[in-house]
């Protein structure tokens, strides 16, 4: 019985080693030192795309975004998920991993811009005149108004700055309903969830069940605006490459085609 507990030993010892050693010959798939990854706002995902597909197709390069809020991305990075290049829908997230020392400071460039707009199934589509006072909390009724958690989803910011400064936030507030991203809450929208949404103008563009009925002023919010920038921890030799061609006229067409301005 004991020698053949030690031969069962040599045995499986001797697969082991052998295992090991074709494991180092197979290909291995492709990782995050030979592609670039993207963190992303969710509300980028159409334009990134079509972005990254002619990147691919221009310099034989792999270019794959995670999309999600942008304060979930940033908690993401602060907690070490590799990532070459950040692009949060507002200023306060890229401000939030900058001070924490996790982006190349010479790389950061204000990007895109982009609207909030009100919408609501294409099957209700009826106009609303967006102004300070208008009865939002009357036309949801005992609905619910569809939009970012306004505490950490920028374009929940975006929407509540809105509707505070147009007064017609105290009576709407009862009635949030909050998502995880802007392309979460244009998907109650959608399906028939909400009765409106707040979202970005490009969402909107982005889904045929969908309708715009009304366009917030564009002062009673801060600025829309979409930073770019390379993370300190990339080793990705082609990032800089990549972050070029995305503000380059070459990439503009796919973002202005979804409705994003173009931030020089």
């Amino acid at each position: 019985m004991h020698n053949r507990r030690q031969w069962m030993k040599r045995v499986v010892g001797m697969f082991s080693v052998a295992w090991i050693g074709a494991a180092g010959l197979l290909p291995q798939p492709a990782g995050a030192t030979d592609r670039i990854t993207v963190f992303a706002a969710a509300s980028l995902k159409n334009a990134l795309d079509a972005a990254d597909a002619a990147w691919a197709q221009e310099s034989g390069k792999e270019a794959v975004a995670s999309y999600a809020a942008s304060s979930a991305l940033a908690k993401q990075i602060e907690s070490g998920a590799p990532a070459d290049i950040f692009i949060p829908a507002d200023l306060d997230w890229m401000d939030y991993i900058a001070k924490k020392g996790l982006i190349r400071d010479d790389t950061r460039a204000d990007f895109l811009g982009n609207r909030i707009v009100l919408v609501t199934a294409n099957d209700k589509a009826k106009q609303v005149d967006i102004k300070p006072g208008f009865d939002l909390s009357g036309l949801l009724g005992d609905g619910r108004l569809a939009m970012g958690e306004v505490t950490s989803v920028p374009a929940g910011k975006y929407g509540k700055a809105a509707l505070e400064k147009l007064g017609v936030w105290t009576s709407v507030e009862p009635k949030i309903a909050g998502a995880q991203s802007v392309r979460a809450a244009l998907a109650l929208v959608s399906r028939g969830e909400a009765p409106y949404g707040i979202v970005y103008q490009t969402d909107a563009a982005a889904d045929e069940g969908v309708a715009i009925v009304g366009m917030f002023p564009a002062d009673s919010h801060p600025p829309i605006i979409y930073p770019i920038a390379l993370l300190a921890a990339s080793k990705n030799p082609d990032a800089v490459a990549y972050l070029k061609f995305l503000k380059s006229d070459k990439a503009a067409p796919f973002f202005t085609a979804q409705g994003f301005t173009i931030l020089k």
